[in-house]
């Protein structure tokens, strides 16, 4: 790959993210389920602060299984709090608790309708959105269906997944194509949007 990216994607650990992951379409309820907890946790940080202590998250948290963490005890929570490798914010650590139980409530009601992943693609009409962004202050905060998702997902009893957080999420796990024009990525995902059936 040239070295025509995003500008945000300037430290090793971004670089990778940008070439791999990010705005790469997402449809397996655990990964978006750990990119749901993982951007609750940027909240008020940079984004490179959670990549460098993600493996740490994902030992913390038992790999993200909504399944465990539902279960976390205040106990847990305690221990949770002592460990210097994740963000020790209370607040984050039982939102993530509380966005386990909502999110295995989401996998029961729509369990034989295509999951979690059905239900959070509908909010850009299960396909990614491309846009064509030529700057980064082109690049909005939020957007309508960043709004929606949020209204959503907090009436179903999510926490810290405000439109901001949403539209982080939406940009993350490909459900919006937010490469750069002038990114080689852009051209790569909008060839793969066209491709896409969920």
């Amino acid at each position: 790959m040239s070295n025509a990216r995003c500008p945000w994607a300037r430290r090793e650990l971004d670089i990778q993210y940008h070439d791999q992951e990010w705005g790469v379409p997402v449809t397996d309820d655990r990964l978006l389920f750990e990119f749901l907890i993982l951007e609750g946790a940027q909240a008020g940080l940079s984004w490179s602060t959670i990549l460098a202590k993600r493996e740490n998250y994902r030992a913390a948290f038992d790999g993200f299984d909504p399944n465990k963490i539902a279960r976390y005890s205040p106990a847990r929570v305690d221990k949770l709090m002592l460990n210097s490798g994740i963000v020790r914010n209370r607040l984050k650590i039982t939102a993530a608790i509380d966005n386990a139980r909502a999110f295995l409530g989401l996998a029961r009601e729509f369990e034989g309708k295509g999951g979690v992943t059905a239900y959070l693609w509908g909010f850009v009409g299960h396909r990614p959105i491309v846009n064509e962004r030529r700057t980064a202050q082109e690049v909005p905060a939020r957007t309508p269906e960043a709004d929606a998702m949020s209204k959503e997902l907090r009436k179903r009893g999510f926490r810290f997944v405000g439109p901001t957080i949403c539209y982080a999420f939406m940009q993350a796990v490909g459900m919006v194509n937010d490469h750069l024009v002038s990114c080689d990525r852009h051209a790569t995902l909008a060839q793969a949007a066209r491709r896409f059936r969920l």
